[in-house]
């Protein structure tokens, strides 16, 4: 049986005549943090200060010794950040090129002193850039000339932080006779019947070839075998009635065991493969309708209107995300009620363990490949190396049944049409080659169950602009940049794929990433912070769209921007799906955070949720209710996304800005599984346009809407009033801290972080009119004060 030692320990990073312990996985960042040789880029203004190691070269030295009996010994990289070259016993074993691939070399008989040398990323793209010639680029690093997580070199939401090092497991495997070399297992479902097609290809020693060789597979109590003697076979696997996978909400998640043995002659077993497979379809329908061209996703013949975010690289030093953490955040995106996670192209094609949470959890993933923002040169070097790292990944990723769609880039498409390149590339390579010519056949010839689309935005062919609404998917940047969040009600696109809004971090993550930093919207420590073009710019004209502008109030400057983040993208999710099924899908930019700062992301660098976070579980529930501001006036809708219909009694209230009710009425309405119901609000119970001192409330079933006829700033609020009082749970268990409104009091937030770095809140913005009350549960607060309680409060109404 092949043998398999992690080579995880003994290593030692060496720059010039410096030698420091090394850990592997890992990389030269963080083992200068281990050793105490840098400061952490992440606070302060230190990014800078690390900035020249990306500039230099490294290498990684060991001992290689093994002595198995084995026929064969390969050393494998599972990943080598970025231009590498291994040296064995002071002879060249080879040169990699490649972050996104592993790389696998013959050590049979050799031993010796291992190192592992590698270039500065700068170099090795400057290198590249010689040889294909400038290509243009949304941002300044030279990321499109090398195979290397794009976002390193900086992004509008993330340092610049350019790193090497080994950020993968490496291992060493002794072999004999022969070994499985790739294990392609196309998973389908033909009515009740589960199908596994497995395409293995094998590799043999000397010895091996030609002797024939017996293939084992099992699935499900299903057992199947072949006997061949080339380097590949085919074996299928029938499976009677298997448990379909579903994504969350839609169904239960069945994964089944998985196992595929390769057995000498004799019935040795030679090498294993094993994973978790589930059986289900996923097409992406597009067939041309009244509205335009769709892009729904079906699975297992039911059409869903997809719930998604974006993910970006957890930590921008992605060897510190472990496989806990990975659980931790999708855990977090599975509770705020998302279906599907979009893995973006600037970033990397993640760990096992990230698949196999989505596996679990019913989170659809749908997987870019590493392209974003630029234009990419199809010459060689790149173009050799962008094939063998789509079908290592392709092959890799293929048995998760989470994964229903690859995309071939992010925005390259759209950047070839409007970001003025097409002058300045004069009819020089792109990248459209692989999008629509290279990336299609790989996924074509490996993994036929799957869809793919040439990228995000795309309509669908070059007969319509590629970010047009009407077809495909659609980015929606206007909002944010130029526009206020009420225009993402001005159309209805198929499918957005991205849309959001910037907030700041948490104040707490704030306050550990700016020691000492007296806080303020434009401090330096926050500036450097905000990496978006005229990020505080574009903040500041959103609030002042509707609140008045704080000045030197940078308490209520944090929460007003938290606000409206909140806002704007519920305007857009509610909007989008009061339109289903013509819009099947939202993917709100973004989840998670690589770094503490001003970002769109509803977690924060530090793993604090954002109020739009807990706006995002409301919007992405089952079951929503919305008063939509239309041209005619507010609209009322019920959408169920369920599987189950949704009857109940909605009551409509306009009330007085002192929320003494004026009009109320009650209305009994249903809406059936995955529907939607619309209805115009009775004449008497509208608030006069325009009007600064009434507005609209609806309520069902827990739920709750409001209108207000103008922007925050026209509206004649109370000064809220509410009274506070803590009810500690036993020992160091939760706190309920308990609001009674004695006025109208509107988005309330309670910011735990500021009771203690630790605490948590369980709820995020709540309006309440008069009498009401609200009880927040805080969990990590070891005290039980009201007056800090109270001084964690904020609502929109307050001076």
């Amino acid at each position: 049986m092949k043998d398999v030692t992690q080579l995880d320990q003994g290593w030692i990073l060496r720059h010039g005549d410096a030698l420091l312990p090394a850990r592997v996985p890992g990389c030269v960042h963080t083992d200068l943090l281990a050793a105490g040789v840098i400061p952490d880029p992440f606070i302060g203004h230190n990014e800078t200060e690390v900035a020249w190691i990306g500039r230099q070269e490294w290498s990684y030295v060991t001992e290689l010794r093994h002595d198995s009996g084995h026929e064969r010994a390969h050393l494998v990289f599972e990943g080598l950040d970025t231009a590498a070259e291994v040296v064995l016993d002071g002879e060249s074993l080879g040169g990699t090129r490649n972050m996104h691939r592993a790389h696998r070399f013959d050590v049979t008989g050799r031993t010796g002193p291992l190192e592992v040398r590698f270039a500065s990323a700068y170099e090795e793209a400057d290198r590249v850039r010689a040889l294909t010639g400038e290509r243009p680029n949304v941002y300044p690093g030279p990321f499109q000339y090398i195979r290397k997580m794009a976002c390193g070199f900086g992004w509008d939401w993330g340092p610049t932080v350019v790193t090497a090092g080994m950020w993968r497991p490496v291992r060493l495997e002794h072999w004999s006779t022969g070994r499985l070399a790739e294990v392609r297992p196309l998973v389908t479902v033909d009515g009740t019947t589960g199908r596994v097609e497995l395409r293995v290809r094998t590799e043999r020693t000397p010895s091996g070839a030609g002797r024939p060789l017996t293939l084992s597979a099992a699935v499900a109590g299903t057992v199947a075998r072949t006997t061949f003697e080339g380097d590949e076979a085919v074996l299928r696997l029938t499976v009677a009635e298997p448990g379909l996978w579903w994504p969350r909400g839609y169904g239960d998640r069945p994964l089944y065991g998985l196992t595929v043995t390769l057995l000498d002659e004799d019935g040795r077993p030679l090498d294993t493969w094993e994973r978790r497979i589930g059986f289900r379809t996923v097409t992406v329908d597009r067939s041309p309708d009244e509205h335009g061209t769709p892009f729904t996703f079906v699975v297992n013949g039911i059409r869903i209107f997809a719930r998604g975010v974006n993910w970006i690289p957890d930590d921008v030093l992605p060897s510190r995300v472990t496989p806990d953490r990975y659980r931790t955040r999708l855990t977090q995106a599975a509770e705020a009620n998302a279906d599907l996670i979009r893995v973006w192209g600037g970033g990397i094609y993640e760990d096992d363990a990230f698949y196999d949470v989505c596996d679990e959890l019913g989170l659809m993933v749908w997987q870019d490949f590493l392209f974003a923002c630029a234009a990419y040169p199809e010459e060689q070097p790149l173009r050799r190396e962008i094939e063998a790292e789509a079908r290592d990944n392709v092959v890799r990723l293929m048995s998760h049944p989470a994964l229903v769609l690859w995309n071939g880039n992010n925005e390259t498409l759209w950047g070839f049409r409007d970001w003025d390149w097409e002058e300045p590339l004069a009819g020089d390579s792109w990248g459209e080659g692989y999008y629509l010519g290279l990336l299609p056949r790989v996924v074509a010839e490996l993994d036929p169950t799957r869809p793919y689309t040439a990228g995000s935005p795309w309509s669908g062919s070059w007969d319509h602009h590629p970010n047009d609404p009407r077809h495909g998917t659609h980015h929606s940047w206007e909002v944010w940049n130029r526009r206020d969040y009420a225009d993402y009600r001005a159309n209805v696109p198929r499918f957005c794929a991205e849309f959001g809004w910037q907030a700041p971090a948490a104040l707490a993550t704030l306050r550990r990433a700016l020691p000492g930093e007296e806080l303020a919207p434009d401090s330096p420590g926050m500036l450097h912070h905000q990496k978006a073009e005229d990020g505080n710019g574009k903040l500041n004209r959103g609030i002042e769209r509707h609140f008045a502008l704080p000045e030197g109030d940078f308490d209520r400057w944090h929460y007003l921007a938290q606000v409206v983040q909140a806002r704007a993208v519920a305007a857009g999710v509610e909007h989008w799906r009061a339109n289903w099924p013509e819009c099947a899908g939202t993917v709100v930019w973004q989840l998670n955070d690589c770094w503490p700062g001003s970002s769109w992301a509803a977690i924060d660098g530090d793993g604090r949720r954002k109020p739009l976070y807990h706006e995002l579980r409301r919007l992405y529930a089952d079951r929503v209710l919305a008063l939509l501001p239309t041209d005619d006036g507010p609209v009322l809708v019920m959408d169920n996304q369920s599987g189950s219909p949704w009857g109940t009694t909605v009551t409509l209230r306009r009330l007085d800005a002192d929320g003494t009710v004026l009009r109320a009425a009650g209305f009994a309405l249903e809406a059936e599984p995955r529907t939607v119901v619309r209805r115009v609000v009775p004449e008497r119970l509208l608030p006069a346009e325009g009007a600064t001192d009434e507005f609209l409330v609806a309520d069902a079933d827990g739920l709750r809407a409001v209108h207000f006829p103008v922007v925050d700033k026209e509206f004649g609020y109370a000064i809220p009033e509410y009274d506070v009082r803590i009810e500690a749970g036993a020992g160091d268990g939760p706190i309920e801290v308990v609001v009674t409104a004695r006025t109208l009091v509107r988005d309330l937030l309670l910011q735990a972080d500021r009771l203690a770095p630790g605490a948590v809140a369980d709820r995020g913005l709540i309006t309440l009119l008069p009498g009401e009350e609200t009880r927040i549960t805080v969990t990590g607060w070891p005290g039980a004060d009201v007056e800090a309680a109270r001084g964690a409060l904020f609502s929109v109404g307050a001076a």
